[in-house]
């Protein structure tokens, strides 16, 4: 076994337990944070297997962005512990038949692909137990992905960026609508302003210090 490997199983299995620890955490936050670190030994698994720019997405994006977002939104919001607790005792048998499925069928493929079918190792797209190719010194697989997505995959990228836009408007169209007693900054008003409204001089006549009593 290479080293590698062991670095891939050892990562591998930080990665369930801190999975488990998303679902099982009792607080919120500790919760979340389980997920960071599940997010962290996923970036790491990339990298073992060369998809640098998947890993530095997943920390990105998920981590930096996402993952904060959720802090935010958990340490702002009045969680009630007990209801969450309920409701995990109520779906857990159905989390528990989902996660049996999941596992049966990565077991299935693992068992597929490990006895050499040529027929389901072509559906996959994958080599019957073959290494794979060595890649070349100057390859980069975020320029070849690049590559892909602005050629052959050109108008899907278009087509989901005009779809993730149209959400970002409708989002704010429907969080901007006009609320009642509302205060609205006019930058135009402001902008034109006077300093004669604005300032006021008043002139007053000085104020005489009383003078102190002489002491007797």
């Amino acid at each position: 076994m290479s080293f590698t490997e062991i670095l891939f199983y050892v990562f591998s299995a930080v990665l369930v337990v801190s999975s488990i620890g998303v679902i099982t955490a009792r607080n919120p936050v500790h919760a979340a944070l389980f997920l960071v670190f599940a997010f962290f030994n996923s970036a790491v698994l990339w990298l073992l297997m060369e998809a640098e720019f998947l890993a530095i997405v997943l920390v990105l994006v998920y981590v930096g962005a996402v993952m904060v977002l959720f802090l935010f939104v958990v340490m702002m919001l009045d969680i009630n512990i007990a209801q969450m607790r309920a409701g995990f005792a109520k779906y857990a048998p159905l989390g528990i038949v989902v996660a049996l499925i999941v596992v049966g069928e990565i077991g299935s493929v693992v068992w597929l692909k490990s006895s050499g079918s040529e027929a389901v190792a072509n559906a996959l797209g994958a080599s019957s137990g073959a290494a794979a190719p060595a890649a070349a010194p100057g390859y980069s697989n975020t320029q070849a992905l690049g590559e892909l997505l602005y050629t052959q995959y050109l108008y899907p990228l278009e087509l989901a960026s005009v779809l993730l836009l149209v959400a970002i408007v409708a989002a704010i169209s429907l969080t901007m609508h006009k609320r009642t007693g509302q205060k609205v900054q006019d930058v135009s008003a402001q902008v034109n302003v006077n300093a004669k409204d604005r300032v006021r001089i008043v002139k007053m006549a000085p104020e005489k210090e009383p003078t102190a009593e002489p002491k007797v």
